[in-house]
């Protein structure tokens, strides 16, 4: 099967296409440095970079393709506009990426479609001729009379062998002149937790960002491990406040343990924050933002130690992040990505495991 990747980020969703028999033979992307990042995971894919709103770069999408048939189309546009984790501004712009990935279809007429964004975006307005229109009804109005599209809209990472509770709108159409009805695969019973997943990667400390502080906690470096279990880089009064922390707790809830500002005034923030993840319970989602201890739910389980502390004071590291992602230990990032950009591109990916398994029954039946 040949595919098209619009808003393609570094190709976190087609992780699996290969051994699925998907081909991807162009590509857009808007940033150089995850264009660039794309590349270096998929060389043989002709990658477009540039913002696709732009006449230009849109027709050069086109042009690559040239008389090839593409069979699918898969675009994932930006959701800042929309997410709980954004400024969830309901006429941000970004919310009217999906047209361009619309027009797209409409010209190029692939046999499958797969968009994906968050689940607001089912209820997200939008204007189109002069009307406004939620996001559903826009794909409907424009596709809806050559496509088929699947019933239920809403889908749960967690229900398809991925350890993270990540729900995600996923539109699937496909073209009225096949025969093929395309849905949600059926739910699996098993539901890992984080103890499935990363009990037995051995706890490692945080390294410390203050110089002063430095001899607070013993350095526990395992890049043994995998290259990517090393350990991040916190304030020491972050580390401090997660160290007296229980699994599943936030330091919000310690009576002398709790978030300060520099100075030693109390911080402010909501619950989530400062919050270490569940052992029995799968990964919350995890955002662009996984690297920071103050961020929703980023805090690594810990495991109560002989004094009453719990150890692993930190985010997860990358590495971590890749096991909850569905990400497979040989996924090749270049060396020259930096932590940040690593981190952000995870946070912003569809886990790769689950798209395998919608992908899976399309590409099942092209071999039959």
């Amino acid at each position: 099967m040949k595919a098209v990747s619009l808003f393609s980020n570094v190709g976190v969703a087609e992780v699996y296409f290969k051994e699925l028999g998907i081909e991807v033979v162009v590509a857009n992307e808007l940033l150089p440095e995850r264009a660039k990042f794309y590349s270096h995971l998929y060389p043989d894919t002709k990658m477009i970079v540039g913002d696709i709103t732009n006449k230009e770069v849109f027709s050069k999408i086109i042009n690559s393709i040239g008389k090839q048939e593409i069979d699918l189309l898969i675009a994932t546009p930006p959701c800042q506009g929309m997410s709980v984790a954004g400024n969830r501004n309901p006429y941000d712009e970004r919310n009217s990426l999906i047209k361009y990935a619309v027009d797209f279809a409409v010209l190029i007429k692939p046999k499958y479609i797969f968009f994906e964004n968050v689940v607001q975006q089912l209820k997200t307005p939008i204007e189109y001729n002069d009307s406004k229109m939620t996001i559903p009804e826009y794909i409907e109005k424009r596709l809806g009379y050559n496509y088929r599209i699947n019933k239920e809209k809403v889908i749960n990472a967690m229900d398809y062998g991925v350890c993270q509770n990540r729900k995600r709108a996923i539109f699937l159409l496909v073209r009225k002149d096949l025969e093929d009805v395309w849905e949600f695969p059926i739910k699996e019973e098993k539901i890992l937790s984080l103890k499935d997943v990363l009990w037995d990667i051995p706890s490692i400390n945080p390294i410390i960002r203050e110089k002063q502080y430095k001899d607070k906690l013993p350095c526990t470096e395992v890049l043994n491990v995998h290259k990517w279990h090393k350990p991040p880089t916190h304030a020491w009064r972050h580390i401090e406040c997660m160290i007296h922390t229980p699994t599943g707790h936030s330091a919000w809830e310690n009576k002398i343990f709790f978030p300060k500002k520099e100075d030693g005034t109390p911080s402010k923030g909501y619950n989530t924050t400062y919050h270490r993840m569940y052992w029995d319970k799968p990964a919350p989602t995890v955002t662009r933002y996984n690297g920071v201890i103050g961020s929703q739910m980023n805090v690594h389980p810990g495991r109560k130690l002989p004094d009453g502390t719990y150890s692993d004071p930190r985010v997860l590291t990358i590495y971590e992040l890749m096991k909850i992602s569905s990400l497979p230990d040989d996924w090749d990032i270049p060396d020259w990505a930096s932590d940040t950009l690593i981190r952000y591109v995870i946070g912003e990916g569809i886990p790769p495991l689950m798209v395998k398994k919608i992908m899976k029954q399309i590409t099942d039946r092209g071999r039959k």
